[in-house]
């Protein structure tokens, strides 16, 4: 499948901008690693945007991600990105065996920590957030208290890298497509 017709499928069952702009903040970070890593871009990309594609139809666990891979497997996803997206759901039963699987999850919740710590800046840009910053949100457990903490530093650890590395990573992938994220700021939004 190429990129775009994960977007297409994408945005079939997702209606939300913000449920679109997470699937493209992780994607934006997963293609990140990618390119590192020296994997198939296209299939991490992929993996990213249809990682929570069926939340709008199955918003809780463990309905999702289970009830959307069946969807996927009829529109002719192959099973190695099927079972990378079941493995980012840690109740799903499905061990994150893989180098995709490790940072699907591992930059799932971290895109949306990022995004958050965006959102409270005053010029509410990813340019403005640095790892000392996200640090010190991630200590402060009424911040983003949806996103597990947890689940980042488990993420950053079983995909071998720094947690700060991680962080800085990310950060940077995010800043590469702030303005399709909405994260761009305000005065790129004219205010």
């Amino acid at each position: 499948m190429e990129r775009s017709e994960a977007w297409e499928l994408l945005c079939e069952y997702t209606k939300s901008d913000s449920l679109r702009r997470h699937a493209l903040a992780v994607e934006a970070c997963v293609a990140a690693y990618a390119r590192t890593f020296g994997e198939d871009e296209n299939r991490w990309a992929v993996t990213a945007l249809l990682h929570d594609f069926d939340y709008e139809i199955h918003p809780q666990g463990p309905e999702h991600p289970m009830k959307g891979e069946p969807i996927l497997a009829a529109r002719g996803v192959d099973a190695e990105i099927r079972r990378a997206i079941l493995s980012h759901a840690s109740y799903s039963g499905v061990a994150r065996e893989s180098r995709l699987e490790k940072t699907l999850f591992a930059c799932d919740e971290l895109a949306g920590f990022l995004t958050a710590c965006s959102y409270v800046k005053p010029g509410r840009s990813i340019a403005e957030v640095d790892v000392k910053s996200v640090r010190r949100k991630l200590k402060d457990k009424a911040f983003a208290r949806s996103v597990s903490r947890d689940d980042i530093i488990e993420g950053a650890r079983d995909l071998g890298v720094d947690l700060d590395e991680h962080i800085e990573r990310c950060i940077q992938a995010m800043r590469e497509r702030a303005e399709e994220l909405g994260l761009a700021g305000t005065a790129a939004a004219g205010v």
